[in-house]
């Protein structure tokens, strides 16, 4: 194994988020007040959303940009994001951007593809998990052993 897969279990998420999250986008815009949280807009609402948005997109860009020199570099990022979670990428879109998605737009519904999205997480993480293991091997198994999983935590574990 030369390589990492740069692209990890993020297609077999995005195949069935993805059409999920876009249907809820869609039937919360058809019918707006069955799927909303409050009968009217609340700026409050709107502006929190814009907010998390805005630090779900900064938390994705950054872990981005750290993947790739992980990549480039053949090594273990333990630092940036990496340092509060295993997996701040799928966590910045679970966690922050779809939740922000559903403040800015209104809509319960919009907020279930979270869910959808942190199941198909857990069904499909073990196998990006089992290859990190084989190439970086006990650095990995450490790293695994001392850092949250999925919610980013400003604190290590110790275990």
């Amino acid at each position: 194994m030369n390589k990492l897969n740069f692209l990890g279990i993020g297609p077999k998420i995005a195949i069935v988020l993805l059409p999920w999250l876009g249907a809820a986008i869609v039937l919360s815009c058809i019918d707006i007040k069955l799927f909303q949280y409050t009968s009217e807009t609340s700026k409050n609402v709107l502006t929190a959303g814009i907010v998390l948005l805005l630090i779900g997109l900064i938390f994705y860009f950054s872990t981005v940009r750290f993947l790739l020199k992980g990549l480039k570099e053949t090594k273990l990022m333990t630092k940036g994001p990496y340092s509060l979670c295993q997996n701040p990428l799928y966590a910045s879109l679970i966690l922050l951007v779809i939740p922000a998605l559903s403040l800015i737009l209104n809509s319960w519904l919009i907020l279930t593809a979270s869910f959808v999205g942190y199941f198909l997480f857990k069904s499909f993480i073990n196998r990006e998990y089992s290859e990190l293991e084989k190439f970086f091997g006990e650095d990995y198994l450490k790293y695994k052993s001392e850092t949250p999983e999925f919610f980013p935590l400003p604190l290590k574990r110790k275990g």
